[in-house]
């Protein structure tokens, strides 16, 4: 996934709310850029952090410029994607690049489609993902996480990578549907995409979350598969390419 056009680098100046963040541009000028990334952002929003920004492409909106990279004060010479609505397309990109090993196979892929039901539990039906399909082959439902947020940043960091980074209903929620997909007698799989090139694996974040990872250990013990590929980060392009361990310790 190429960055057209090019993205416009500048430093953090802070992030005001969790949708809007001020940037000083290299060329001195102060900008209001929408943040994509509505979590809590652990280690990649310290005032002074090099960022880079992509300017929107509607002269309407009302923020020119969106956030779309950090290299975080923490961990100096990492970048790290922030921008969770490229998170599924750039998984379905190496889907259908066929570098991801455990998903080829399939004829067909859409995005967004409605499944599951309530099933007692209240609320709207939710969309997968992605849905891979092929004749002969059970369906196969991947939920999508972005992941951004590590264990000890900066030189000494183990190469952790966890999710959540903040409390997520909709997470847990994700995953009830999922043991309910393979219930059903198809395959369902949580794919965590790190959009970072520190991390050597992905676990659950129990300290900030201790009924995801409980409900992430049940969906595995039912059958639920758990992927997580790290992506190569540049100011020029997204690829998504590098087979990590989920552990659950």
């Amino acid at each position: 996934m190429e960055f057209s056009p090019a993205l416009v680098p500048g430093s953090l100046v802070v992030r005001r709310n969790r949708f809007v963040a001020e940037v000083r541009l290299d060329n001195g000028a102060l900008v209001e850029a929408h943040c994509p990334n509505t979590g809590a952002m652990h280690g990649c929003k310290a005032p002074g952090s090099r960022v880079w920004l992509s300017a929107a492409t509607n002269p309407e909106r009302k923020l020119a410029w969106t956030w779309e990279l950090v290299e975080p004060l923490e961990a100096p010479g990492v970048l790290v994607g922030l921008h969770t609505g490229r998170t599924n397309a750039l998984v379905r990109e190496a889907i259908e690049a066929g570098r991801i090993a455990e998903l080829t196979g399939y004829s067909a892929i859409r995005a967004e489609v409605p499944y599951g039901g309530d099933n007692g539990r209240g609320g709207k039906r939710s969309r997968i993902d992605l849905l891979l399909e092929n004749d002969g082959r059970p369906r196969c439902y991947v939920e999508v996480k972005n992941v951004t947020a590590i264990a000890d940043p900066g030189p000494h960091s183990r190469g952790l990578g966890f999710f959540p980074d903040a409390v997520t209903e909709r997470g847990t929620k994700h995953l009830r549907e999922l043991i309910d997909v393979v219930a059903a007698g198809q395959r369902a799989v949580l794919f965590f995409c790190v959009q970072r090139g520190d991390v050597s694996e992905v676990r659950p974040a129990d300290h900030i979350d201790p009924l995801y990872g409980r409900t992430l250990r049940e969906a595995l013990a039912t059958g639920v598969e758990a992927l997580a590929y790290a992506a190569t980060v540049t100011p020029t392009a997204l690829r998504l390419e590098r087979r990590l361990a989920v552990v659950c310790p």
